[in-house]
């Protein structure tokens, strides 16, 4: 028997839906919808109609994809209004004979979340780092052990609630459930960090369109992550600059024709590029092209550079990781290796259809719910309030993905899983 998971990206360019059936310990990526997103500027919503609007189309496309109707969505989270705080809960052992059980371990996250928050701040979620039991320290999972006091060392996930809650509007807008809140970076590090990169230390840098981000894996725990306002559509705002078009065209240019770097441009391919202010098209190479993206390329691990050194981690010895979409461009690699303090290597998902840096958070995302449902070792889910979709928008679909199986499905355990936490 197969479940479904379906994974929403809401980035500055792209909105993608990822429908995957998992299949005991392997995943498919069965459907997949693209929209461009309009409505998203660096990360944040400032048009609620529109993101709702790419929000359908993607997906829309999903749906007739693989021919189900989609009802419930794992929404990926981030954004430089993103905090992580360090924190501590401490139990008693409830049982009688100190068993440590799933209601121990609930109630110690609760404890972990006893924080004092801003009014304008909540949880999103809670990423256990260790669990210490009688002072016994280093352990992952202390369900069934025995001992009197459990504790647990926590790094607790907050957000600015006007985000959190923009985004949750649009999700119920667009007539779907939110199923739970994931931060990208630890969907992401599902699908791209080894186990030894997560042990010795990495960083974990997003380059979307509207913003970078740089999150720190170290001991195998997310314990740092930092927003740059920085990203592909400066790119594309230098090529339109550069070479007197329309921003349309010169995204266009740059997926099809861009290099970051001039080494590797190619000189005698030639493109056409329709000029603003006159009707007439003046012929450029790849390379004129590389000389324009390089230099802004390379400002962009500069300042990742910088931001590194003032995050001041110093145990972290694995290197940088890249994934998002702007790194997909030839050349990028090249000049992250010349440019950054530490070797880098791009993460790309291994799947049909999605083989491209800019699905590794929706596929990672699919893979964190996949694993951590199953093992019950975080609470790094967050449940969403949820809204019921119209019966309208279900009367129009084929066939709609079951949410619950006469066997007490993945769903079911999932929806269990959720409620230990929230």
């Amino acid at each position: 028997m197969s479940d479904i998971i379906v994974s929403l990206d809401i980035g500055s360019s792209k909105v993608r839906a990822i429908v995957g059936e998992v299949k005991e310990q392997s995943i498919n990526i069965i459907g997949v919808g693209t929209s461009e997103s309009e409505g998203i500027r660096k990360g944040s919503i400032v048009d609620i109609d529109q993101t709702v609007q790419s929000i359908r189309e993607a997906v829309d496309h999903a749906e007739r994809m693989v021919g189900v109707q989609i009802n419930e969505v794992y929404v990926s989270i981030l954004g430089a209004h993103i905090a992580l705080q360090h924190s501590q809960g401490v139990v008693a052992v409830s049982n009688a004979d100190r068993e440590i059980t799933d209601e121990d371990i609930e109630r110690v996250y609760q404890a972990a979340k006893v924080i004092a928050l801003p009014p304008e701040r909540e949880i999103i979620s809670v990423i256990p780092q260790q669990f210490v039991v009688d002072g016994l320290d280093g352990i992952q999972d202390p369900r069934g052990m025995i001992g009197v006091r459990l504790e647990v060392e926590a790094t607790i996930i907050t957000g600015a609630k006007t985000a959190i809650h923009n985004l949750l509007r649009c999700i119920e807008r667009a007539e779907l459930v939110t199923a739970g809140l994931i931060l990208s970076p630890l969907a992401a590090s599902q699908l791209s960090l080894t186990k030894d990169e997560l042990a010795m230390g990495t960083y974990l840098v997003d380059i979307g369109a509207g913003q970078t981000t740089i999150s720190v894996f170290e001991q195998g725990n997310l314990v740092a992550i930092s927003t740059l306002p920085i990203g592909g559509e400066y790119i594309t705002s230098d090529i339109s600059i550069g070479l007197r078009t329309s921003t349309e065209v010169a995204e266009r240019i740059k997926l099809k024709y861009g290099c970051a770097s001039a080494q590797l441009a190619d000189v005698d391919q030639q493109f056409k590029v329709s000029r603003m202010g006159t009707n007439q098209e003046k012929d450029f190479s790849q390379l004129e092209l590389a000389n324009i993206i390089e230099p802004r390329v390379q400002e962009i691990f500069h300042l990742i550079n910088q931001e590194v050194v003032r995050l001041a981690r110093r145990d972290v010895v694995a290197g940088f990781v890249l994934t998002g979409g702007t790194v997909a461009m030839p050349g990028m690699l090249e000049v992250a290796n010349q440019e950054l303090i530490l070797p880098a290597r791009i993460a790309t998902p291994d799947f049909i259809g999605v083989r491209d840096p800019g699905y590794t958070n929706g596929v990672g995302l699919i893979q964190f719910v996949s694993k951590n449902i199953r093992n019950r070792t975080s609470a790094n889910v967050s449940k969403a309030p949820v809204a019921a979709k119209s019966s309208k928008a279900a009367s129009v679909k084929q066939k709609p993905v079951k949410t619950k199986s006469k066997d007490g499905g993945f769903m079911d355990k999932l929806k269990e899983f959720l409620s230990d936490f929230i």
